[in-house]
């Protein structure tokens, strides 16, 4: 009888590691997560990796299954052939390319791609993207990262280190971003950046339900649960935050004429908030048919796209 192939998907994050078995209908067999570590050096974070995956091999040809490849998704800036250029929580990784790495230590094919880029195919696959042929898409977490899905392919670039949209310029004056520019998007409409403009708005005396709790306990999620109830120091934050993605985002439908933009990541649980600002800017800033043309829509995998999307990428490539 001929046995299931499925893949290992993993999804390395600065806090957590997520190591999942996947099939080819995208259903998720197994899951484990642990701490990435990454402090301590990347010897240490190669052997815990090449145990786990040993691990997971052992364990899908257990069931009955045949692990036919891996898929890994990775923060940062990854070339098509898995080097590493620039990871900003994971610097120890820089200058590795870890698709060689993990091919030598398992034996099987693998594919190395930007944790964003693997998200939005997640969502082609699986997901809110299944019935558009081109889409960015957006995880709004700590920064703004995202992937282009262009004629029903990933567009990665010649370098594979396309679509940084969380590093578009749209306060050319502004905040410093950590890539050294002045101004990206991310400053303005990530996680981070609504702690950070809340915080700027009450110090300054802004008057807000939130001024009665600890700066260090105040959360992206517990400002959108004050704007959600009403708080107006809390709505401008996220108008703000929702402005600024639309004025990037009317660029991008101009340039592309895209069908649409998926909003993923923890910010994106705020969508109401943040989706109608960012809308608006988009009818007002770009041309009349891509505009209308333009969706903007929220995930509908959440945590699980990019690892169902680096399963499904590494599938395809044996």
């Amino acid at each position: 009888m001929t046995k299931e192939k499925i893949c290992i998907a993993i999804d390395v994050g600065g806090t957590n590691l997520r190591f999942c078995l996947v099939d080819q209908a995208g259903r998720l067999l197994f899951k484990e997560r642990q701490s990435t570590e990454i402090n301590r050096g990347r010897d240490d974070f190669l052997a815990r990796l090449y145990s786990s995956l040993d691990y997971l091999k052992k364990k899908g040809t257990a069931e009955g299954w045949q692990v036919v490849g891996i898929g890994v998704g990775v923060p940062g800036l990854i070339s098509n052939e898995g080097l590493v250029y620039s990871s900003v929580n994971l610097q120890p990784l820089e200058g590795l390319n870890l698709r060689q790495l993990i091919c030598q230590a398992t034996g099987l094919p693998t594919i190395v791609v930007n944790d964003a880029n693997a998200w939005a195919w997640g969502e082609k696959c699986f997901g809110a993207g299944k019935g558009m042929a081109s889409f960015l898409m957006l995880t709004l977490g700590t920064g703004v990262g995202s992937g282009l899905v262009l004629n029903d392919g990933l567009w990665t670039g010649v370098d594979g280190v396309a679509a940084e949209f969380g590093h578009a310029t749209v306060e050319p004056e502004g905040r410093l971003c950590r890539c050294g520019n002045h101004g990206c998007l991310e400053q303005y409409s990530s996680a981070s950046a609504i702690v950070s403009a809340t915080m700027d708005a009450l110090h300054r005396g802004g008057s807000s339900c939130l001024a009665h709790i600890p700066p260090a306990e105040i959360t992206s999620a517990i400002i959108a649960e004050a704007a959600a109830k009403g708080d107006s120091l809390a709505r401008s934050i996220f108008e703000q935050a929702g402005r600024y993605l639309g004025i990037a985002s009317a660029l991008v439908a101009n340039l592309l004429n895209l069908d649409g933009i998926i909003l993923g990541g923890g910010v994106a649980a705020s969508f109401d908030l943040i989706a109608q600002p960012m809308r608006r800017e988009i009818v007002a800033r770009a041309f009349p048919i891509p505009a209308r043309r333009l969706k903007v829509i929220k995930s509908e995998l959440g945590d699980d796209a990019g690892i169902l999307g680096a399963a499904a990428m590494a599938m395809a490539s044996i």
